[in-house]
């Protein structure tokens, strides 16, 4: 028997791809993403992605996404949340899909607000070592660069990296989470398993900002849609 119909949460980044996978292999159906922008910059929250790449990676994953505008606050994006979640509970979704590790305070606002609405979380990848959650995103072949980093903790010279072993080396040299589940960095999916395609970046410049916390952003300007294997 098929399992329930579920919504994944989808930043664009590689913690999130991976749950949807295994959510997938373990038989769930993700029928949407969804994600929260900014209505003040009309970029997707903390990666600050291009509403046109997210658009992108769903059609390369045949899997519709949701684009929820949000204003920054806790309070205004959990307004966000429920509305965006209730919408699609509609339309026949028992659960949904997160990419938590082990940020418990998080997972808990996950759980209390999911039980609020009467649908189900799921956590594939919460408990397990960050630095394996990595590996086997690796080992799998998927690929994702990194797009924003907290300038106190990693350089302009890791804009723009891939996820590899070597980063993973670097990242453990500096005592910083390899999953970034500290908000240290994010990323961007640009092909594995689940893509039909890939996603080749072919211009792109760092950007860095300054609010209430200084940041460097991967602002990518060109990128065209390739076979794999090319």
């Amino acid at each position: 028997m098929a399992k329930m119909q579920v919504i994944a949460s989808w930043s664009g980044g590689k913690d999130s791809c991976l749950a949807c996978y295994r959510a997938l292999q373990r038989g769930y159906q993700v029928k949407h993403l969804l994600n929260f922008i900014s209505k003040k910059y009309k970029r997707s929250c903390f990666h600050g992605l291009n509403t046109k790449l997210l658009h992108l990676q769903a059609d390369l994953l045949g899997i519709p996404l949701l684009l929820k505008p949000t204003d920054t606050g806790m309070h205004s994006y959990e307004q966000a949340f429920k509305q965006a979640v209730g919408a699609l509970k509609k339309k026949g979704m028992k659960g949904m899909v997160f990419g938590d590790v082990y940020v418990r305070g998080h997972r808990n606002w996950v759980e209390r607000v999911s039980e609020e609405l009467g649908i189900r979380a799921l956590e594939p990848l919460w408990g397990q070592a960050p630095e394996k959650i990595v590996q086997d995103f690796i080992r799998l072949g998927f690929k994702a660069i990194i797009v924003s980093a907290q300038a106190k903790k990693l350089g302009k010279e890791f804009i723009g990296r891939y996820v590899d072993e070597a980063l993973l080396r670097d990242l453990k040299r500096k005592k910083i989470c390899p999953c970034g589940e500290g908000g240290e960095f994010h990323t961007f999916v640009t092909e594995g398993p689940l893509f039909k395609k890939k996603i080749a970046i072919t211009q792109s410049r760092p950007v860095f900002k300054q609010g209430f916390w200084k940041y460097w952003f991967l602002d990518i300007q060109k990128y065209k849609v390739v076979e794999k294997g090319r």
